[in-house]
């Protein structure tokens, strides 16, 4: 047994103490078998939730009204869910109802895709009523039963096919990748939120190239925030080197500089990203059109700073545009005069002394001047030297 497996296997051993079926269930039972990192453990059991919070001293609430109970062991959470059956949806998105069972078949019956379908017990021995071994061993992303009524379910499954692709760089199965075709339009019914959750896992895979293909070939794009349209775009980002990335923001940074978008902050904002992102994104395009416009300058990582400077290195390799060497941005950044306006030998108040004039706009003129002076290294940081060179400049 795996090591993530081994703490929470107390928790399935608790529950059939007590007379109640348990089993790990979900994408960690498929990394195993696959071979990937194992992620969140999960475990479906025959127990209802009150009578898992019963038998743990420490659990949260989390989605009690659809059986889902967090048991905390040794500051570990893993998520205990009931085995349920789901009525009619809702929008396309939720079930109306959730009726609790005592059958483990019907439970995974209700999965997205049968790779997602197979449980394990505490043995390691693995139950697989949809085939979701076959399926991985042949690479293949197919929905439990009929890939129209998932779909029409929940429309997010759509994303999270792709997003599979993307991570597993496994095929989708004819009939998969028809319904989605057939049912892409779906897609607006999901909360935003939700898409860009996927979206952004599908854009961080390592195989995203085959994710974006098939996003394209089934249209699904069109139906995403700010997207319509947009195929020849997204197969540029298709046939860059995303695994140069390193950080999401980047991701997004790159997908705006393809996509030319002239009105960054209304596009992310389509996408719901916090502000903080936002403007993180925004500095990173700012940065990198900077570079483009008028190449490395001691201005340019001055006014950046050292983070963005190391996201312009990555998307020039992300676009296979030669770039300077990391080590050298950072050694350069370090041999900066300053790193910001505190670091300036002289403020506001020392300009106004030597000129006797009072505050304003020359003021914050006359500093900008000074700093950009320095920072090119052309004016020495004391302020004896910043005074010479006042008498020699003013006006």
């Amino acid at each position: 047994m795996n090591e993530p497996f081994i703490r929470p296997m107390t928790i399935i051993e608790t529950l059939e103490q007590h007379g109640h079926e348990a089993y790990f269930v979900g994408g960690a039972v498929r990394d195993v078998i696959i071979g990937r990192e194992i992620g969140d453990v999960d475990i479906a059991t025959s127990a209802k939730p009150e009578e898992v919070m019963a038998l743990f001293s420490k659990t949260i609430l989390v989605g009690i009204e659809h059986g889902t109970v967090v048991v905390v062991l040794d500051g570990e959470q893993y998520e205990v869910t009931t085995f349920r059956a789901e009525g009619e949806y809702e929008d396309f998105r939720r079930p109306a109802s959730v009726q609790f069972i005592t059958s483990l078949t019907a439970d995974l019956e209700r999965r997205d895709f049968t790779i997602n379908a197979i449980a394990m017990n505490k043995d390691g021995e693995l139950l697989d009523p949809f085939n979701g071994q076959q399926a991985i061993k042949d690479r293949i992303i197919c929905t439990v039963g009929e890939a129209k009524e998932r779909f029409t379910e929940d429309a997010l499954r759509m994303m999270r096919a792709l997003r599979f692709v993307s991570q597993l760089g496994f095929q989708l199965e004819d009939r998969t990748k028809e319904a989605i075709k057939e049912h892409k339009s779906l897609l607006q019914h999901v909360s935003v939120e939700r898409i860009t959750i996927e979206f952004e896992k599908m854009l961080s895979g390592p195989f995203v190239k085959k994710a974006i293909t098939l996003m394209n070939e089934t249209g699904v794009h069109d139906f995403l925030p700010g997207l319509y349209g947009s195929a020849r775009s997204l197969a540029k980002v298709a046939n860059s080197h995303l695994g140069e990335l390193k950080e999401q923001n980047e991701l997004w940074a790159l997908l705006l500089l393809v996509l030319e978008e002239a009105e960054c902050t209304a596009f992310l904002k389509k996408w719901k990203l916090s502000n903080r992102s936002i403007k993180e994104i925004e500095f990173a395009v700012a940065a990198f059109e900077a570079v483009s416009r008028d190449g490395w300058t001691a201005q340019i990582l001055y006014t950046y700073g050292l983070e963005r400077a190391l996201n312009v290195v990555r998307l020039h390799r992300a676009f296979g545009i030669a770039s300077i060497q990391f080590n050298a941005v950072k050694e350069w950044y370090d041999r900066l005069p300053i790193h910001s306006l505190k670091e300036l030998a002289v403020k506001g108040t020392d300009l106004m002394s030597w000129s006797g004039k009072k505050g304003g706009p020359w003021l914050s003129e006359t500093l900008q001047l000074i700093e950009q002076e320095v920072v090119a290294g052309r004016l020495q940081n004391e302020q004896s030297a910043i005074k010479e060179w006042l008498k020699c400049n003013q006006q």
